[in-house]
């Protein structure tokens, strides 16, 4: 099988995503609790988060913004009234025992998303807010509940089933980092949960209309895993139908350790969760002069950046690619040549040792500890010719870690090259001086 395509008694794959985006929000979605990651196990909880009773929920009004903004980048439909729905379940991670969602009046509907290396248009179902859950900690007899997470605003960006392939569902997971990448309303680190995917599945043979049985693969927090779980359970129901079986609706996770899907429950359905609209929120009209404004505010695109780069900067093609591959990537190359007025030298150590360096050490572009100050004036000293290019390596080096001042790091060690001619004469004399054997043996012949 390749990619879930083409498999073997002519199946296709038919894939749907759901996208969890974690808001970069001060705040909490209904509340004012802290909304950034990490701290003390339920140190970030309110009455209003943890659902006590006579609490009352009011919307952050730039998880609302954000939404808009998202909804524009991706071609949708903004919606001129919104409402929030519960969706009720009983689950220990879930404080108020229902999640304050969007159901019958989404934010956004009808959007798109373009794959150019596949040639292809993903629809996009609806964006819609929501708050997030708490997270659960398991140990072989105990289980632990932070809370902290409880009302962290989302973003839920559901496709349509519209992928044929681990290829095309990756593309489009990479098409919509870097999409929502370059409004900064999200950092998007997978690792840390900001970005999660849920894929839903079934098989068909080939040329029929009619979809097979859907199996939703939660909680995937890494493109890696994504690809994995796709071709794995595309194997798997394919052999239950080939042995004569049937795949039956449900939840599963992935195990990256066996490479297999492992099932966690029948797949609910909304009728499960019992939705209805939320008494503690009113519905939310939005006016096209809201809308203007919050289109007014867009950054330019990727594609914008990567052609300004080549007329502005003169800058190849394939640096343009690297560069806007990651806003905080392009945004640290422009601080950095607005200083030094360089942009190939910056160019040439972002491509290359800094991304080697983020590599090496499992970090982000947004991770970078040094300053472009601090890149601009390496660069001077290195285009200059006042370090060598050994120097330079071990100087950047030592500034991706801490930050050093490169200059003061080169004085303090003596590494700066001389270039007047009477100190490299007065250098010349004292080696010769101190080496009376090595050159009677170069007079004598030996020019080794």
């Amino acid at each position: 099988m390749t990619n879930g395509q083409n498999t073997a008694g002519g199946y296709e794959t038919v894939i749907g995503i759901e996208v969890h985006i974690e808001l970069s929000t001060d705040t909490k979605i209904f509340c004012s609790c802290p909304a950034s990651f990490g701290g003390e196990p339920n140190t970030h909880i309110c009455p209003v988060c943890m659902g006590l009773p006579g609490a009352l929920p009011v919307l952050n009004e730039k998880v609302l913004e954000s939404a808009v903004k998202a909804g524009l980048a991706l071609n949708c439909e903004i919606a001129r009234v919104t409402c929030f729905d519960r969706k009720n379940y009983f689950y220990p991670d879930n404080p108020q025992n229902y999640q304050i969602s969007q159901l019958y009046m989404p934010i956004c509907k009808n959007g798109s998303v373009y794959l150019k290396e596949h040639d292809k248009r993903i629809g996009i179902t609806q964006i819609h807010m929501e708050e997030d859950a708490g997270k659960l900690s398991h140990e072989e007899k105990s289980s632990y509940i932070d809370y902290n997470r409880a009302g962290v605003p989302l973003l839920e960006i559901v496709s349509e089933p519209d992928m044929r392939s681990a290829d095309e569902a990756v593309s489009y997971l990479e098409a919509l980092r870097e999409a929502i990448g370059y409004l900064e309303i999200s950092d998007l680190k997978m690792q840390e949960g900001s970005m999660r995917a849920d894929v839903n599945l079934s098989v068909r043979k080939k040329g029929d209309p009619a979809l097979g049985i859907r199996c939703e693969i939660k909680n995937l927090n890494s493109f890696t895993a994504v690809r994995a779980a796709i071709e794995s359970e595309s194997q798997r129901q394919i052999g239950i139908i080939e042995d004569g079986g049937r795949v039956f609706r449900e939840t599963r996770r992935f195990d990256a350790d066996t490479g297999r899907s492992v099932s966690m429950r029948g797949k609910e359905e909304a009728k499960d969760y019992r939705y209805f609209p939320d008494p503690d929120l009113p519905q939310l009209e939005i006016f096209d002069e809201y809308i203007e404004r919050i289109a007014s505010m867009l950054p330019e695109t990727r594609d914008e950046k990567k052609k300004r780069y080549r007329e502005e900067y003169g800058l190849p093609e394939y640096d343009t690619k690297i560069l806007t591959r990651d806003i905080a990537l392009a945004r640290f190359f422009e601080e950095t040549v607005k200083i030094c007025k360089k942009p190939k030298s910056v160019s040439n150590y972002l491509m290359g040792e800094t991304l080697r360096l983020l590599g090496l050490n499992g970090m982000d572009p947004s991770d970078i500890r040094f300053s472009p100050g601090h890149l601009a004036m390496l660069i001077e000293l290195a285009d200059s010719k006042r370090i060598t290019t050994t120097v330079a390596k071990e100087v950047f080096e030592v500034m991706f870690e801490q930050d050093t001042d490169p200059e003061s790091y080169v004085e303090s060690r003596g590494l700066m090259m001389v270039s007047d001619e009477e100190s490299l004469q007065k250098t010349a004399a004292l080696v010769i001086s101190e080496n009376e054997k090595s050159v009677a043996d170069y007079k004598a012949g030996k020019k080794k």
